[in-house]
């Protein structure tokens, strides 16, 4: 089957990835290529109209990866992956959001 999208990793993005548990980062790269696959809130949500974010759940810790899509050419779809954190509460906060706003503006 063919992905829906490819997705692409602006380096603040890959420094998160680069920085937490080894197990976390294994399982956030398998959400996003389940991602890619099907449609799951659970590990692929949408926060405003613009921003949505991959999600993983590691030994009870949140991993949040901010991502906005862009249309690559008419054909292809691109995530373009801004920045992660690790959720400490049920809010996203909204800081975090505006940030992957202003990096996709």
């Amino acid at each position: 089957m063919k992905d829906k999208f490819e997705v692409l990793f602006l380096p603040e993005a890959v420094r998160f990835m680069d920085e937490i548990e080894d197990k976390a980062r294994e399982k956030m790269y398998y959400n996003i290529r389940k991602s890619q696959q099907v449609n799951d809130n659970e590990i692929f949500k949408k926060l405003n109209e613009n921003i949505w974010e991959f999600r993983c759940i590691y030994q009870n810790i949140s991993y949040r990866l901010f991502a906005f899509w862009e249309k690559a050419d008419n054909k292809n779809t691109l995530i373009i992956a801004t920045h992660g954190m690790i959720k400490k509460s049920q809010k996203t906060p909204a800081h975090e959001i505006n940030k992957a706003e202003q990096i996709r503006k």
